[in-house]
């Protein structure tokens, strides 16, 4: 197993996790792989994630299920910038898009979908 570089940030930063479950359908999942290669999410979806303060998003996958690691300055208030996520240009549009890969309804917001989930452990 590879470890995974982490980037530097200039400024002390804080990180959010969160889960989501795919659907059990191998070709889904293939696909909702796919639609996440660099070449292919969205111009605007990539800047509007920027736009609202984050500065690093990683996703992680593990059979149906996806984890997400988010790095924002101190300061950011996740439920505003959430809030600001879901009115930018093709926002909703992707959510939809991607909607039918995931065990979310189709009208949720990447807030809703995405749980978050609770550190129990830390080593430091």
């Amino acid at each position: 197993m590879k470890g995974y570089p982490i980037k530097q940030h200039d400024i002390p930063v804080k990180r959010y996790c969160r889960t989501l479950e795919l659907r059990d359908n191998p070709e889904l999942i293939a696909q909702y792989r796919n639609r996440h290669a660099r070449e292919n999410v969205w111009p605007e979806i990539l800047k509007g994630i920027r736009e609202v303060g984050i500065l690093e998003m990683e996703i992680y996958i593990f059979g149906t299920q996806c984890f997400m690691i988010v790095e924002t300055p101190l300061d950011f208030d996740w439920d505003e910038a959430m809030s600001r996520l879901a009115t930018l240009p093709r926002q909703q549009e992707w959510e939809t898009y991607m909607s039918a890969f995931q065990m979310a309804d189709s009208d949720a917001t990447s807030d809703e979908k995405w749980q978050p989930m609770e550190k129990m452990f830390h080593l430091y």
